[in-house]
């Protein structure tokens, strides 16, 4: 998942969940000219979607490495063979921006690789199980209509929202993944731009990629 242009600013946790899931779908390709209130159903009804989700297990071997923060990755799964890659330094930097915003009573100590891993499960279990389908159609999209028939459509994203929402659930959280995604990206665009600055004697400088959650490569 990708946030993209996070606001560095000092109270992120005044946009709430759903806020953040909107914001997570109107940077999704295809969705820059919907109409907010329709990207704000969705994002309710994906929310709620994940949040009903049994618990699922990780069945993936898991492998944890550095390297996620040059690559804004703090997960990823892999199908061949099915593997979690867990990136260590990415994950010691949320424990690290948690402490530093208050957001501990949100976030307990392990929470982030627990909900890394929670996020990744559910993404597998959505993408090859039945619950695919059932979250199109909670959504209420359709690709196509043929008199009564009507064919559940794709909205890019959701996917996305769901397995936060899950995540945040089945970890006990007391706010969704995605705030501390928002923070994460945060600090790595006003850590490149310092770093910029050093180099350059200027503040200007490019951002790379905020910080990506979960992203799955089959």
């Amino acid at each position: 998942m990708t946030v993209k242009n996070a606001p560095v600013q000092a109270d992120l946790a005044a946009i709430d969940d759903i806020g953040w899931a909107v914001r997570l779908l109107a940077a999704t390709p295809t969705h820059e000219h919907r109409d907010p209130e329709l990207l704000r159903r969705w994002a309710r009804a994906a929310d709620a979607f994940g949040s009903a989700l049994a618990p699922v297990a990780c069945e993936a071997r898991i492998v944890e490495r550095d390297g996620g923060l040059e690559r804004g990755l703090l997960a990823r799964y892999t199908s061949r063979p099915p593997t979690v890659e867990l990136y260590t330094d990415t994950v010691e930097l949320a424990e690290r921006v948690v402490d530093a915003r208050g957001w501990r009573d949100w976030y307990p100590p392990g929470s982030v690789r627990a909900a890394a891993l929670a996020h990744e499960a559910v993404h597998v279990h959505l993408h090859h199980g039945p619950e695919k389908a059932a979250l199109k159609r909670a959504l209420g999209h359709s690709a196509l209509r043929l008199g009564r028939l009507r064919v559940p459509g794709h909205v890019a994203g959701a996917e996305e929202v769901a397995a936060h929402a899950y995540a945040r659930t089945v970890c006990g959280l007391g706010r969704s993944p995605l705030l501390l995604t928002a923070a994460l990206a945060a600090e790595t665009e006003t850590e490149n731009g310092a770093e910029a600055g050093t180099r350059t004697g200027s503040a200007a400088g490019s951002t790379p990629p905020p910080a990506r959650d979960a992203r799955r490569e089959n």
